[in-house]
């Protein structure tokens, strides 16, 4: 039986049907925003897979295009792979909803959210991780929710709960946060550089928003909530844990703390599989708790070195940053390259300056819209010592690269100022943590020497939580990825000397309070004007120009009415001119004109071809032309690059012409100046009033445009008329 409940959220219904839909799920809802709606549901194995040793949750988040009331393109008219967008709402569902199942529960599970209807000032990200929450909170899956999650907005220094896309376009702060209704689980945020102190309070404002949200599952939870499932949770066979500890420990800790990556990789493996070789011979049937025993051992003991003996695994600081160097200009071809090295995190960004016609178009749920910068991030399986077959990007690069993205929009110039298409792939060459945060760095580094006239260099640090049983908590800069493993949280800042541009942050407990984030907010602003030191110890500030492989961009404004002159018919016209000059040519509708191209002197007679083209011939001008017709009372010159002109018999040369042939021919090139431009637009031109007139020359009485002599200027006489006509003309 269907049971609706409903609340409000930022001024508009947020209503839920439960009962009603997608009733052979674990749990299912059908829940509403504005005109967002989206159909939620939750299921999971009845028992774990065989030999599985984590916990294998799926989450994915499905746009159907009837939703914004469009049809797919391509040949096959359905929704093919996920977008960017859905992948990354994805990733949004996930990382709240991940650390809240029970530690030991090993069924799959697997939640899907999909977009029925669209109304894109409802958020349907938001709607979503309210539906998965619900549908697992209700279902007889294990779940320690529920989790609520808003957007927040900042316009003249207010604070907007669930923006409108009007809101969020002007708005400072694109932040989107999740949690519990004790604690934080999970932000995402771009922003205009913005202070600490007012991220901070957009997040705190959004916790606000975030218990109203849960008391509201919480009540539906009360009312449909299925009994939990009973389930055996993994645990460790306590005789091989005792083992373990007892004969291997010391060994373990020592091979796990060794400031090189490498090293301390290569130490441990050695001493993992010597330790599953000889276990396995007194425990055959128990691998899964040998495995499973070491790396309990190796999660403590690296978490209470940090706790008690105030020991990281590279014997760092706590607030110490590993050491870090920058170079630019590497790569000789390419139009802007940086390489940053934070420890044994490397990465080598690229960037890349195009035309107009180089934007990724993105054929969103409602719009087609364009994207001048782009950002890809690779992590090839060599940047971590493995070997693996080369794929498509996954959710991960995806996700990374539009984190990057995020970090540097805020300062890369506007299209009036800088009319290129930008595209940074940053390639992760060597990975030990926070590689995402490099990348950034590195694109800074490659913006600048691509000659990009950024506002300011972007710097980005990744902070880390470790916790102990007794509220211990430490806060640790420059996270490597030993300590993202097996530490509480994963704290990405990105920013400016100014502020804040981009924010990440995912949680493996169950959140987090304000004064940690506070700290860690504070900790990453010292941190992150120490990396900016080395970016611009490297290069200061963007180079002054571009790269000689880079096309040069000539822009120019036509009048729209000029456009269909300028492209001809079926392309014919620029066509010519891209064949003659070699350039690449955007026409925009305004009639603004993008000429790019590698040499500058073939980009200006581009420039020139479409100024001739565009420009109205006018009296008394002189233009060069080339016969296109010969007639037998004269020529027909094209000048301006199209327009044509007649050039009489009588205004070739100031000499008797007897045939036109015998001065010109077609295709000859001629220097012809405009005589005269009659009402239909038809010009006349002459060659002899540029030719110097000969000595004694006389000059005889000009012809029409169809050869007739022209009466003189003398008065007129009176004609004589042929007898046996009267003045009428009849006989």
């Amino acid at each position: 039986m269907e049971k609706i409940f409903k609340t409000d959220l930022a001024g508009r219904e947020l209503s839920v049907s439960i009962g009603k839909y997608a009733e052979q799920a674990a749990g299912a809802c059908f829940i509403r925003y504005g005109d967002t709606v989206l159909l939620v549901t939750a299921t999971s194995s009845k028992k774990p897979r065989e030999g599985v040793d984590f916990f294998p949750l799926s989450v994915d988040y499905e746009e159907k295009y009837y939703a914004a009331g469009k049809i797919p393109g391509g040949f096959i008219k359905r929704e093919g792979r996920p977008s960017e967008h859905a992948i990354l709402t994805s990733r949004l569902i996930d990382r709240p909803i991940r650390p809240l199942f029970p530690e030991g529960y090993r069924n799959d599970v697997q939640v899907i959210a999909e977009l029925m209807s669209y109304d894109p000032d409802c958020s349907s990200q938001v709607a979503a991780m309210i539906g998965a929450s619900i549908a697992l909170s209700i279902s007889d899956i294990p779940f320690n929710g529920p989790i609520g999650a808003v957007q927040i907005g900042f316009i003249d220094k207010k604070y907007i709960v669930n923006p409108t896309v009007e809101e969020s376009d002007k708005s400072d702060i694109n932040l989107t946060v999740a949690g519990t209704h004790d604690a934080i689980m999970m932000v995402e945020a771009g922003a205009n550089e913005v202070s600490e102190s007012e991220m901070l309070e957009a997040i705190m404002i959004a916790h606000e928003e975030i218990k109203k949200i849960t008391e509201f599952i919480n009540e539906i939870v009360k009312e449909v909530g299925k009994e939990k499932q009973a389930y055996t949770p993994f645990e460790i066979d306590p005789e091989v844990k005792e083992k373990i500890n007892a004969e291997y420990k010391d060994a373990v800790v020592k091979a796990m703390n060794h400031a090189d990556k490498m090293a301390r990789v290569k130490e441990t493996d050695e001493l993992v599989d010597k330790i599953k070789t000889e276990m396995i011979e007194l425990f055959p049937e128990k691998m899964n708790s040998i495995a499973a025993a070491i790396d309990e051992m190796e999660y403590n003991e690296v978490r209470r070195q940090i706790l008690v003996d105030g020991v990281r695994p590279d014997m760092r600081d706590f607030d110490e940053i590993r050491p870090l160097s920058a170079e630019v200009a590497l790569l000789p071809r390419t139009h802007g390259s940086g390489l940053f090295k934070r420890g044994q995190t490397q990465v080598l960004s690229i960037a890349t300056l195009g035309v107009g016609d180089d934007a990724q178009v993105i054929d969103g749920m409602l719009d087609e819209y364009e994207k001048k910068y782009i950002h890809h991030y690779n992590f090839p399986p060599f940047s971590v010592g493995d070997t693996k077959p080369l794929r498509s990007p996954g959710r991960r690069e995806i996700g990374h690269g539009a984190l990057a993205e995020r970090a540097l929009v805020p300062v890369i110039p506007s299209q009036e100022d800088f009319p290129y298409t930008i595209r940074v792939v940053s390639e992760v060459l060597s990975s030990n943590g926070s590689s995402s945060q490099a990348s950034i760095c590195g694109s800074t580094l490659a913006l600048m020497d691509a000659g990009v006239p950024i506002k300011r260099p972007v710097a980005g640090i990744a902070m880390g939580l470790v916790s102990g049983d007794n509220g211990e908590k430490v806060i640790l800069t420059d996270i490597q990825g030993l300590e993202d493993h097996l530490g509480d949280m994963d704290f990405k800042v990105a920013g400016t000397t100014e502020g804040i541009t981009a924010l990440q942050m995912d949680i493996k407990i169950s959140g987090i309070d304000r004064n940690i984030l506070e700290e860690a907010l504070q900790k990453a602003k010292k941190a992150r004007f120490t990396i900016l030191d080395v970016i611009n110890s490297a290069i200061d500030k963007p180079r002054e120009d571009i790269s000689p492989y880079a096309p040069r961009l000539i822009q120019m404004q036509i009048d729209p009415e000029k456009i269909r002159e300028v492209i001809g018919t079926g392309g014919k016209v620029i066509n010519a001119i891209i064949a003659e000059t070699g350039v690449k040519i955007d026409i925009e509708d305004d009639g603004s004109v993008v000429i790019a191209s590698v040499d500058s002197a073939q980009g200006l007679r581009a420039k020139e071809i479409i100024e001739n083209i565009v420009k109205d011939p006018e009296i008394g001008e002189v233009y060069e032309g080339k016969v296109t017709k010969i007639m037998n009372f004269g020529a027909f010159v094209s000048i301006l690059n199209g327009k044509e002109g007649l050039l009489h018999i009588s205004q070739i040369d100031h000499n008797r012409v007897e045939k036109v042939e015998d001065v010109l021919k077609t295709g000859d090139d001629v220097t012809v100046k405009v005589i005269g431009i009659d009402k239909d637009g038809k010009i006349d031109l002459s060659r002899k009033a540029l030719l110097p007139v000969p000595e004694g020359f006389v000059e005889e009485r000009p012809r029409d445009r169809g050869g007739r002599r022209e009466r003189s200027d003398r008065p007129d006489k009176p004609r004589h008329r042929r007898p046996g006509r009267d003045n009428d003309g009849d006989n």
